[in-house]
Order: structure tokens, then C-alpha cells, then sequence
């Protein structure tokens, strides 16, 4: 796990020092070497975090034994001892990047096709003045680049790409996209001519220009009969998960997981304790004075897999003297409060660890949210004749959860409604109350983030509603969501964090699996709770569903008011001309009288004004 940043400008228009600006902007992502390819007109910069093969030799940039190709990697290749025996490479090292070298040196792009893991890649091509970029099926690992026309510069933050003399304008059309979904979609950025390159994507730059080409999709892994026969999944499921577990344990430092308690983490975890021959390292951590605290239930499971348990209770004040830092790593307007206990646990795990397996991916392949029954509720012919009145009705009764139940039926004709579900189930802006706020309804026109949101469903087989709102979790809210929150938050620390369910054989096969199978009598996650009760007993799960979150509503009501009156202050809105002004007044009062419906709504504001603020000439 790494940080890569570089560019390629014909003109000359980047140079040496502005190529270790970026790199050092990342340092964070690697702080056990750091090297620099630079011949005037290619650049590449790496910061490495040592993981396997920890000498010196297996630092970057990377040169390939022909002499002619160049890589900056970041990630991980878990077969590369597979993929070095396929194209018969003799390795110098112990590296998997030297493998993901030495096959693109061989077959090009196609070699992506071979390679299990996370990644986002550079290699530049000598002969031809030709820069390759691919990142992974999912987008477990971030790739960001600039490209104006003529000059081209990549990296993995952000923050890299803002230490060049480049335009920094902001784009205006990710700011209605921001507040409906928490998070500014691939392949847009808060910034213009600063792109996202979508998970399942390479792209080449040379002196005819760019090219993108998608090389693997959600949908081209459809197939038209799902798999129904619960003992063949089951077993089949099981075998998969092992695999994926056994290849991702290989390292040459110290790993352990995330243990929540609950399903995923838990099941990762028992999956990871039956391969390793020492005990295995978890974490988790608490809020003291939190209601609700998941720390009991990950003690249990760690008591019954005999792990070696790292536990963490968080004062309300350590968690609340983090906010502003965790705001900020992510360079961009980002809305997702459990970033923060997920920094937490990462701080924690790095003290003991260099890597963790993590949960991620189990809710969106396996529908464990709540989201995917209102997806299927509102596909219902009953529900499509009286959603206006339930719309209406609704929110009389002024509880939360009632005018939350209103928002979800008064979705839009015409609307995207897999995003409507989504931005309603988190508490954000519905298109309707964007145009109140904003003046202007969420863009849907060619080349706006909605228009990008269709493509997931042209799929072989009809798709139930809960599986087209699988396929937007999937295509949008994993990557430029959970997992980037996984990557800043676990970087942010020096740790890798690895996702074992979304290795893209466990994907695929998630994607073929009859909604039956997923959905069950009243139990979600049907399947992968199958496999899980064949290591852990079921006891130990007879609750709801928790999530990892904060206590975000009192927080803002008490210690952390203070960002609402400095961001949501009547100049600040005024200043940058965005929302409506009495709208936004309403909201504070509502929220702080007690109401906890536009908290989520007043945070996502809050966070881009702050933003603003922090970005503005």
C-alpha cells in the first residue's frame, strides 16, 4: 500500500521539485521509502509502505528488466506468485509489483485481466512516450488525475494534484450531487478537469491524447439464470471466502482484522483465525458514553475464535478532538461521519499491525440494508398509485421516522429512484428540496453524475428492485463512499486495509445469487449468515443491526455546535450564494428545538460551506 502521484506534459510544464511537492503531499500513504522517476517530460513519484518484501529492492519506481517500462504501484496483488508463473517471469524479488511489471512488459493491459487484488497502477512506457494508469475492478484503491487537453498528471490523493500550477475551478455541478448523495460521484471531482478514473477502468495518455476503456463491469458479470439452490451456494460461497481470506493473509508484517461484532467483520475474522497458526490480531473500539456500543458483541466473538483482542473505549471528548482532521483528508466535500471510528480503530490497529482484513463489501452483495426493502417496497404497483398521498400524509405526524417515510414515497417522476432510496435512507437533500434549497433541481442532463448512474442496470437477466439497488451501492456508494472512507481513514495512519469480500471471484458470484438467497422471511443477508453459523455460533448475533456510527445528533446540538454557527452562519451562506438562507435558518431551528430529521441535511451543508470556506481565493 502506497501513494503514487505523476504526469506527463510534452511542454515541460511540470518539473522536479513540483513532482516531490506531490509526493510528498502523500507521505502519509508510505513512510518507509519514498523514489522519483523524472526525465523532463514524464514524472512519477511513489511513498512506500513496506508490506511485502520489505528491502530495498522491491522500492519504486519500479524498472522493468527490458529497461523500457517504468511503474508507481499501489495495492495489493495477491496472486502474483500465479500470475509470475502464467507469463513465465523469473522474479528478482519478492514483490508483487515486480510481477505486475514484468507482466505488463509482456501483454500490455490484457495482463489486468489476470490479476486478483487492489490497485492503482502507473507505468510508463519509454519507447513510445506512452503512460498506462489502471485501477481495480471495485475501486478499492483511488486514482485521481488532471487532464486539461494537452497535459496530463495523476495521484492518489487529491491533495497531490493541488500542489501543481494547475486551474483550480471549482465545478459547480457536483455541488447538487454532493448534498444527494453525501458524496461527489466518479468520475467527477469537487474540482474542474480533476477526475475520478472509475473502478474497472485503464486509460493511456501519449502525445495523440487520452483514451479510457472499461475492462470489467458489474453488469457484463451477469449471467441470466442466478443460482437458487441454497446447499451448492452455501458451500460454494464458503470455498470462495476461504480462498479469498487464505490469499489475502500474505504478508511480511505483522496483520490482524477489524472485529465489530457483527456479521462481516466477524465472519472475516473466524475465516482468517482458522488459517493462521499464531493467534490472530482484532480490533474494535467503543464510544464510553454512547448509547448504543458494539464493543460487547466483538469481545464475545473474540473470546469464542481465541484471538488476541485489541479493544478501544473512546471518550466522547478524544473522538470529538478528531473531527476537523478526519473533515480534511479528504480534499474534497465528503459527508460520511463513521470515518471517524473507522480513523479511530485505524490509529489503534497501527500500533500493533501494518495490515487489517476488513468487512467491507457484505451489506451491498448480500442486502443488509434496510434500503433494500424500501427499494422493493416502492417497486409495488400499491406503492406507485399512493405515494403521493403517503407523501403527504406522512410527515404530518412530524417524527423523524415518519417524514423519513414520506421522503422515500415522494420520490419524483422521472427521478433516478435506486439514488432517491439511497439519499432518503441516509437523511440527505431529495431532489425536490435541492431545487428549494439550490434553486435548481439535480441535474439529470447528459454528462452530469445522475447521467452515469444508469448504466448499471442494462443487465442480461431482469433485475428485481433490491438488486438494482445492490447494483448502485455497488457501482457508486462502495467505491467513492465506504472504501474511500476505509483507504483515507487506514492511510491517514500508515495501515493497509484489505476487503476480502470484494475480491471480484466473491463479487461475481454475489452478482449470480437468487435474491432468495440474499432475502429470507425477514432475514437479511440470508446466505453469507449460513456460512458464517458454520464457525460461530448463532447466538452471538441475535441482535439488530447496529452500524458503526457516532452520536452525531447531540454532538452537534452540544460540543460540536460550534461548526454550524461558524459554516451555517447567516454570512458565510450569504457569502458563497449557494443555498437559500431561510431554508437553511429553518433547518438550524428545527434540528436544534430537537428534531433529528435535518441533522444528516444541516452535516452536509455544514460540510460544504466549511469546504468553501477552506477553498475559496
Amino acid at each position: 500500500m502506497c501513494g503514487i502521484t505523476g504526469f506527463l506534459s510534452f511542454d515541460q510544464r511540470f518539473s522536479a521539485s513540483d513532482l516531490r511537492a506531490m509526493t510528498d503531499a502523500v507521505s502519509h500513504r508510505g513512510p518507509d521509502a519514498e523514489g522519483f522517476f523524472f526525465d523532463g517530460t514524464v514524472g512519477l513519484g511513489h511513498r512506500r509502505l513496506s508490506i511485502l518484501d520489505l528491502s530495498a529492492s522491491a522500492n519504486q519506481p519500479m524498472h522493468s528488466a527490458d529497461g523500457q517500462h517504468v511503474i508507481v504501484f499501489n495495492g495489493e496483488v495477491y496472486n502474483f506468485r500465479e500470475v509470475a508463473a502464467t507469463y513465465n517471469i523469473a522474479p528478482r524479488t519478492t514483490s508483487d509489483t515486480e510481477i505486475v511489471l514484468e507482466a505488463f512488459a509482456k501483454d500490455g493491459m490484457r495482463s489486468v485481466d489476470a490479476l486478483n487484488g487492489m490497485f492503482a497502477f502507473a507505468v510508463y512506457e519509454k519507447a513510445h512516450q506512452t503512460l498506462w494508469l489502471c485501477r481495480d475492478r471495485l475501486g478499492i484503491k483511488p486514482l485521481f488525475y488532471f487532464w486539461d487537453g494537452t497535459t496530463f498528471a495523476f495521484a492518489s490523493e487529491l491533495k497531490s494534484l493541488l500542489q501543481l500550477p494547475i486551474p483550480k475551478k471549482r465545478n459547480e455541478a457536483a455541488i447538487p450531487e454532493f448534498l444527494h448523495r453525501g458524496f461527489v460521484p466518479a468520475p467527477h471531482t469537487i474540482f474542474q478537469h480533476i477526475h475520478k478514473l472509475p473502478p474497472g477502468h485503464w486509460l493511456k495518455v501519449s502525445a495523440t491524447g487520452l483514451e479510457q476503456k472499461c475492462y470489467w463491469s458489474l453488469t457484463d458479470k451477469i449471467t441470466e439464470r442466478p443460482l437458487a439452490d441454497e446447499q451448492t451456494a452455501t458451500t460454494e460461497l464458503e470455498r470462495l471466502l476461504t480462498e479469498s481470506v487464505r490469499y489475502q493473509l500474505i504478508s511480511d508484517v505483522p496483520i490482524g482484522t477489524f472485529l465489530s461484532g457483527g456479521i462481516d467483520s466477524s465472519l472475516v475474522s473466524a475465516l482468517a483465525a482458522r488459517q493462521l497458526s499464531q493467534p490472530l490480531n482484532t480490533f474494535s473500539i467503543g464510544f464510553a458514553e454512547a448509547k448504543k456500543n458494539e464493543a460487547p458483541f466483538a469481545r464475545a466473538v473474540a473470546s469464542h475464535l481465541h484471538t488476541n483482542h485489541h479493544e478501544f473505549i473512546v471518550s466522547q471528548a478524544e473522538a470529538k478532538n478528531l473531527v476537523e482532521t478526519m473533515l480534511d483528508i479528504y480534499d474534497e466535500p465528503y459527508a460520511d461521519s463513521s470515518g471517524l471510528p473507522t480513523m479511530l480503530v485505524s490509529a489503534l490497529a497501527r500500533k500493533h499491525v501494518g495490515v487489517v482484513l476488513t468487512g467491507d463489501g457484505g451489506d451491498e452483495l448480500f442486502h443488509g440494508y434496510g434500503m433494500y426493502r424500501w427499494a422493493h417496497r416502492l417497486a409495488q404497483p400499491w406503492a406507485r398509485l399512493l405515494r403521493r398521498p403517503l407523501a403527504a400524509a406522512l410527515p404530518v405526524r412530524r417524527q423523524s421516522r415518519y417524514r423519513k417515510a414520506g421522503a422515500l414515497f415522494g420520490y419524483a417522476a422521472g427521478s433516478e429512484l435506486a439514488s432517491h432510496v439511497f439519499s432518503q435512507e441516509q437523511g440527505f437533500f431529495s431532489s425536490g428540496e435541492l431545487k428549494k434549497l439550490l434553486g435548481t433541481p439535480l441535474a439529470n442532463g447528459t454528462g452530469s453524475a445522475s447521467a452515469t448512474l444508469q448504466h448499471p442496470y442494462a443487465a442480461s437477466r431482469r433485475l428485481s428492485a433490491p438488486e438494482r439497488q445492490s447494483l448502485f451501492d455497488l457501482a457508486l456508494y462502495l467505491p467513492d463512499d465506504l472504501l474511500t472512507k476505509v483507504d483515507r481513514a487506514s492511510m491517514h495512519y500508515g495501515l493497509e486495509a484489505r476487503v476480502p469480500l470484494l475480491d471480484h471471484r466473491v463479487v461475481e458470484f454475489a452478482l449470480n445469487l437468487s435474491p432468495t438467497l440474499k432475502y429470507r422471511s425477514g432475514t437479511m443477508k440470508y446466505l453469507l449468515k449460513q456460512v458464517l453459523y458454520r464457525h460461530l455460533p448463532a447466538r452471538l448475533f441475535d441482535r439488530p443491526k447496529q452500524g458503526f456510527s457516532i452520536p452525531l445528533a447531540g454532538w452537534l446540538r452540544h460540543d460540536l455546535r460550534y461548526l454550524l454557527d461558524d459554516y451555517l452562519s447567516d454570512a458565510v451562506v450569504l457569502r458563497h450564494g449557494y443555498a437559500d438562507l431561510p431554508t437553511v435558518k429553518q433547518m438550524k431551528k428545527e434540528f436544534l428545538s430537537g428534531n433529528d430529521y435535518a441533522c444528516n441535511r444541516l452535516w452536509t451543508l455544514m460540510i460544504l460551506h466549511r469546504w468553501l470556506e477552506k477553498n475559496s481565493p
